[in-house]
């Protein structure tokens, strides 16, 4: 890994001891396993060239069926958690603009992440925090499909914000800082 950018491979540490680990996502180790998952730096900070670079990353996902989801990681421009959200509702607007509604969705990731209405120190926003600025380009199919195949996929928010209330904010920041090693 030591070739990859940094904000990649502290992005893949990320997925497999936080994400994987004590699952968080519990369709995410199939593909870490099967090594299906993009990684993408996106090197541009303005706006007009991150949605330019990101609707490409959209077309490449729909060229390459190989590859079951990307994270469009953004280390550079958007440490902001609300001008980030800004740049999630564009990317959902050009979703629909491109003829990709339906086909992808995006999961949004910050290191500054904070649910509407909860504390910014409240650790339930830990489940959506990551250690750079990512949006996470899913398969509509494939996540139909995997949910169709999972018990209660509604349980899934409610057990990671119990999880870490029950850890605590230290725990969250022990392991995204170690997700930088």
């Amino acid at each position: 890994m030591s070739d990859l950018h940094p904000c990649i491979a502290e992005s893949e540490n990320w997925v497999k001891r936080v994400i994987v680990k004590y699952n968080i996502c519990p369709f995410a180790r199939r593909e870490v396993e099967r090594g299906t998952i993009r990684y993408y730096a996106c090197e541009e900070a303005k706006v007009k060239k991150v949605l330019e670079a990101f609707v490409m990353e959209c077309i490449l996902l729909e060229q390459q069926p190989d590859i079951e989801t990307t994270l469009f990681i953004l280390p550079r421009g958007f440490e902001g958690f609300y001008p980030y959200l800004d740049l999630v509702d564009l990317a959902n607007d050009l979703l629909v603009e491109q003829g990709f509604e339906g086909v992808f969705q995006i999961a949004s990731f910050h290191p500054d992440y904070c649910f509407d209405g909860e504390p910014q120190d409240s650790p339930a926003n830990y489940t959506n925090r990551s250690p750079y600025p990512t949006l996470h380009l899913i398969r509509e199919a494939s996540m139909e499909k995997a949910l169709a195949d999972y018990d209660d996929p509604e349980s899934i928010p409610e057990r990671n914000i119990e999880f870490a209330q029950r850890k605590g904010g230290e725990f969250f920041i022990k392991l995204l800082k170690e997700c930088q090693q």
